[in-house]
């Protein structure tokens, strides 16, 4: 009766294959950044009267790291869905956090980095080990 019911479970079991989580493009929030998502907000940043604010040194604020890494997550998550991902990454997601992050009034409202329009939002690498790649 064991082997009966063993081999009925071992049939119903879920197959790896639909288990595994498929690998990470990105295998960071900060090669997120560094790589995708500086280049896709190419904003005239700065401090004074500008409309704009970014922080090169964007993972000292943990708001905005937890905020980026949300974003990461999702698009992630969305960039497999090739109908409406894209869309829905931009609309639910990116248009949601990024007008927060980069507001005069945000988290990096006191911050005086700078870039011109069409340049990439400033970046400096974090320290060594703030943000192990996660891809296998």
């Amino acid at each position: 009766m064991s082997d009966a019911l063993d081999a009925f479970r071992e049939g119903d079991e879920p197959d790896a294959a639909v288990d595994e989580a498929p690998e990470l493009v990105y295998g960071s929030v900060d090669e997120f950044v560094r790589e995708y998502l500086r280049h896709m907000y190419t904003r005239p940043v700065g401090g004074g009267n500008a409309r704009y604010r970014w922080a090169a040194e964007w993972w000292r604020f943990p708001e905005a790291v937890a905020r980026i890494e949300g974003l990461w997550r999702a698009w992630e998550h969305l960039r497999q869905d090739p109908a409406t991902g894209s869309s829905t990454w931009w609309a639910e997601h990116a248009d949601h956090h990024m007008p927060i992050l980069l507001s005069p009034d945000g988290p990096f409202a006191r911050c005086t980095d700078s870039c011109e329009p069409g340049e990439p939002l400033p970046y400096t690498a974090p320290p060594a080990g703030w943000f192990p790649d996660m891809r296998g």
